[in-house]
């Protein structure tokens, strides 16, 4: 079982265990001695957010990578899925992102690339935390470097991809966060009308009330402006969510519906949170459909084990195989307007064209996610949620890969869902407050 490492990387408080310099340059320290056991001269990629801590974590980790005899090329502030990209198209042997994606800027976190672009597996995780428990003194002394065509080359691979968006007037949420740069420029460049929003990062505001997670802005924005969508990322790019010109969150869900129709998928994964409403439609049109545990890696999993090539998740972080090995935000909006510019029509009628059934969601912050969730009172209580649904419904509680949280997601009639899922969080709250 992994100690430090979550769906996501490490997580974590800036500053606090585990994410203070000393773990971190320790944490390097095992990751090079991992990828020195798999490539006499390794090379790693190193990228990072916009967070006030992400030069300090920047520092430490590429300190222990290179007391490894890592060669280190810092890319400077890209989104994740750029790391991604050039650690695959560079032919690296490893790339790291320094981010903690939609959390504040408070947190933070650093993930692992393999060759491949793909997150490391649970198994190479484990390996680099077995790791952590050893000393490893100075094998050689790497060195570094800043590769300073990082940006130009992600945003090439992106534009190659692009459909024309000439005529179209675009509202574009950057987070403050990794896209602040690149996201106006791509838009721009395949011939969209810009309005770009959240783009001055000071290392405080990631996340602050704008993106992905908090896109309310930017649908006041569209409707006031007459704009015909907006586009919103999160703190490292890798996901994204629309608003319709009506100002309606068009998420990851509508973003499968749409692709899977335009591509003519034979399947697509999703998630235990993707909707109802999404499963139902496409089994109309003879697409199957699969659901993941809760996970970008997860879904990557399913779509292996099944042989497709699209997933994702309703918070935006979709997959599409045959461009990409992880979750990207840019490239999703660039394909989801060329299969929308495909297939006609707005955003507000393929809206419109997926009715989702009603869904409640709701965090409860505790102290040990993982006791609460596997508690047998809790466990009862979700099944008698179940049998108050009558078949009509679904239910989901689950620890928070990133954060301190039990998530309830209760899905089904309107009205009984929101007394659901009070009864459930009420009970969360009386296992966590009786520890």
């Amino acid at each position: 079982m992994r100690r430090y490492f979550g769906t996501d990387g490490v997580r974590g408080e800036a500053g606090k265990p585990p994410l203070t310099p000393e773990f971190v340059l320790r944490l390097g320290q095992a990751a090079g001695a991992y990828l020195r056991a798999q490539d006499p001269r390794p090379v790693v990629l190193l990228g990072k957010d916009t967070r006030l801590s992400s030069d300090l974590l920047e520092a430490a980790l590429a300190a222990g990578l290179m007391s490894q005899g890592v060669r280190v090329e810092h890319l400077g502030v890209l989104p994740t899925p750029g790391v991604a990209h050039l650690t695959r198209a560079l032919s690296a042997t490893a790339g790291a992102m320094i981010s903690a994606s939609h959390n504040p800027y408070q947190d933070n976190g650093i993930k692992f690339f393999g060759p491949s672009g793909e997150k490391l597996s649970d198994e190479a995780e484990e390996a680099i935390e077995a790791l952590l428990e050893e000393d490893h003194p100075t094998r050689g002394i790497g060195t570094v470097g800043d590769f300073r065509e990082a940006e130009r080359m992600y945003l090439d691979f992106l534009l190659k991809r692009a459909p024309d968006l000439s005529g179209l007037r675009v509202g574009v949420d950057a987070a403050n966060g990794a896209t602040y740069r690149l996201a106006p420029r791509v838009f721009q460049r395949a011939g969209a009308e810009v309005m770009a929003f959240f783009t001055a990062p000071d290392g405080r505001n990631i996340n602050a009330g704008c993106g992905s997670t908090h896109p309310e802005v930017l649908s006041r924005l569209v409707v006031e402006l007459g704009l015909d969508l907006g586009v919103a990322f999160d703190g490292d790019g890798d996901r994204v969510v629309f608003v319709d010109r009506k100002g309606r969150l068009f998420h990851g869900d509508h973003v499968l519906y749409l692709n899977a129709l335009h591509r003519g998928e034979k399947g697509v994964v999703g998630t235990l949170m993707s909707n109802m409403a999404l499963e139902a439609r496409l089994r109309a049109r003879g697409v199957a459909f699969h659901r993941a545990p809760v996970g970008d890696r997860y879904v990557l999993e399913r779509m292996k084990e099944e042989g497709l090539l699209l997933g994702g998740e309703p918070s935006g972080h979709v997959i599409f195989l045959d461009h990409a090995p992880t979750g990207d935000g840019l490239l999703t909006a660039l394909l989801t307007l060329g299969a929308l510019r495909a297939l006609g029509g707005d955003l507000a009628d393929w809206y419109e064209a997926l009715p989702l059934y009603p869904q409640v969601l709701v965090n409860v912050r505790v102290r040990d996610k993982a006791q609460v969730v596997a508690h047998p009172r809790l466990q009862e209580a979700v099944r008698r949620a179940e049998e108050r649904l009558r078949g009509e419904g679904r239910v989901s509680v689950r620890p928070s890969g990133t954060e301190p949280l039990v998530r309830i997601m209760v899905e089904g009639p309107e009205g009984l869902i929101q007394e659901v899922a009070e009864a459930l969080k009420k009970e969360v709250e009386a296992l966590d407050g009786a520890r």
